[in-house]
């Protein structure tokens, strides 16, 4: 299973939020809605928030073995 827990955690320690995600860089409110629930994203995605926050992917997600 994928967790965006990290997620969170980096936009705390990058003092970002998502309304500034949606607002200043035009991350859809759906992409937020599927990141708090786990759902899957696509890698494009996940370029475009590590672009964004300057951070690697292990800062927005974790892989939980099920």
């Amino acid at each position: 299973m994928i967790s965006y827990e990290p997620f969170y955690k980096t936009l705390k320690e990058k003092n970002v939020t998502t309304y500034r995600l949606i607002k200043d860089y035009n991350i859809s409110r759906s992409l937020i809605d599927r990141l708090k629930h786990n759902k899957p994203i696509s890698t494009v995605t996940l370029n475009d928030l590590c672009r964004i926050l300057s951070c690697r992917v292990e800062d927005i997600l974790l892989y939980i073995e099920d």
